[in-house]
């Protein structure tokens, strides 16, 4: 039940912020903040206990739910989805910190925000595919409301955007699931006993339809290339919190879905459909890159950013070997700790207070002197997300780019040429917005005093930079358990050369 707990005590704080009395609102942001840190304590917890010898799947839950259809309350985890569950508990925790200041209808916010913290540690532990649907479905529908309610520039239409294409990606994955379960005998949605190749498997002409649609209609809310344009307008229109939820953890939903479910299940179709996937992840990567170069608002270089770093996800999955396949699972944990501060330092201490994103009129702000943490933060979070050694990003995006080198020696040129981008523009915007030299005549007293930097938002900084320098000094605290999960009876599948 530890691993349940986690989603449990989330969706116990929803229910009592609804049940605060109007006189108490402003209490929803501790009762949230309680919330994410008890399940922060058992995600730590879970992690912590779970023994990577094997690398099975462990904490397992399984309750029978509508047995007439082969649908069971089926939850449990290995050392992949752990890392996922690991990185939704920091998510969850520095998103309330970030939400501090939120005064406009708290209990609804703060509600809606564990809500999709819920749907999102769901998704992580199911493994039946019913229950996983169900999950996943419950992060789509708080989106809109956060975004249309609480959101900023062009709101309304970044929030119908994103469920369009949701809704659109759900679809797909409706249509894919309903297939397997008939196909495979409409007796169960267990995935482990769907995935098992003494049991059959599916036959290659089925698989051949079914893989690209079950992998699309996932790779939709994880950003894959050319499906990706909900990203930046939602992550501009959104709230911060909501795009740190956005980038750290609802993209991680599909690519982490892509690979636990329509990977497993079809070799066959992921044998045929490979080299396409891989070119538009590749593709995703050079093209996110350089659109992200060309912009004037902050936000939409770090919304594009994502893009950019979402293909080293997919790519490294479509490697199918272990250096790459633990990348891309590590650069699923890197990028939602390094994009969640990207977009807390654009969203909520440099828009919130200057009301301004245009990189040209932050520049004349003299920010490095009125913001000095704000500055020390966006650059720290800067130079992660470039991939510099000693954070997160340097490993993950190398050993994506070593497994790539391993299956795809010719497209290790453009993710290589998308890295060098990512460096140019992420040096681009950290110069021109932070360190830029002011005009002649520019006072910086102009625009300053602005309000400190409160101390929740250093707090949930502070964490966020010391998780990528952790794991960029210690990746193996992370890819043990991955890495090992790799080598479990159903995740084996995935590596080149293992069982069909």
């Amino acid at each position: 039940m530890i691993l349940n707990a986690t989603f449990l005590t989330a969706l116990a704080g929803a229910g009592l912020i609804l049940l605060l009395p109007t006189r108490l609102a402003a209490h929803a942001r501790v009762v949230a903040l309680v919330a994410a840190l008890a399940g922060l304590g058992f995600a730590m917890r879970a992690f912590i206990g779970y023994n990577p010898a094997d690398g099975a799947f462990q904490y397992v839950t399984r309750v029978p739910w509508i047995p007439q259809m082969g649908i069971s309350y089926f939850t449990a985890a290995d050392g992949i989805s752990l890392v996922m569950v690991l990185l939704t508990g920091i998510i969850a925790v520095t998103g309330v910190l970030f939400s501090w200041n939120v005064t406009r209808g708290p209990r609804a916010f703060f509600a809606f925000f564990l809500v999709i913290i819920a749907g999102v540690y769901g998704v992580f532990q199911s493994l039946d595919l019913f229950l996983l649907f169900v999950f996943y479905e419950i992060v789509i529908i708080p989106k809109y409301f956060l975004i249309a309610g609480w959101g900023s520039t062009n709101r309304q239409y970044g929030a119908m955007k994103l469920t369009m294409y949701s809704v659109a990606g759900s679809a797909l994955v409706l249509l894919g699931l309903l297939a397997v379960w008939a196909v495979g005998g409409a007796r169960t949605f267990d995935l482990l006993e769907l995935a098992d190749p003494l049991a059959g498997g599916f036959a290659p002409s089925f698989q051949a339809w079914v893989f690209p649609v079950l992998f699309l209609g996932f790779g939709v809310l994880a950003g894959i290339w050319p499906l990706h344009t909900w990203a930046p307008t939602g992550h501009v229109a959104a709230p911060t919190a909501v795009s740190m939820l956005l980038a750290g953890v609802v993209m991680k939903l599909g690519s982490y879905s892509a690979m636990r479910v329509a990977m497993t299940l079809f070799p066959d179709g992921l044998e045929m459909w490979r080299v396409p996937m891989a070119v538009l992840a590749a593709a995703g990567i050079l093209l996110g890159a350089l659109v992200a170069l060309a912009q004037r608002d902050l936000k939409y270089v770090v919304g594009y950013s994502s893009i950019a770093h979402m293909g080293f996800v997919l790519l490294g999955l479509m490697t199918l070997n272990p250096l790459g396949l633990g990348g891309a699972t590590l650069q699923m944990f890197s990028h939602g700790i390094i994009g969640g501060l990207l977009f807390a330092v654009v969203g909520r201490m440099v828009y919130d207070r200057t009301h301004t994103r245009q990189i040209a009129e932050l520049g004349q702000m003299n920010l490095s002197a009125t913001m000095p943490f704000a500055a020390a933060a966006f650059t720290l979070a800067s130079l992660a997300s470039m991939g510099l050694p000693g954070f997160s990003g340097f490993i993950a995006e190398f050993a994506v780019l070593g497994g790539t080198w391993r299956a795809f020696p010719w497209l290790v040129v453009p993710a290589g040429l998308g890295a060098v981008v990512t460096a140019a523009f992420t040096l681009r915007a950290l110069q021109a917005s932070f360190f830029a030299p002011r005009a002649a005549g520019a006072s910086a007293a102009a625009h300053a005093p602005w309000p400190p930097i409160s101390m929740p938002e250093k707090i949930g900084a502070s964490v966020l930079v010391a998780c990528a320098i952790v794991v960029g000094l210690w990746p193996s605290v992370l890819l043990e358990p991955i890495q090992r999960s790799l080598g479990s009876p159903l995740m084996s599948r995935l590596v080149e050369g293992g069982p069909r």
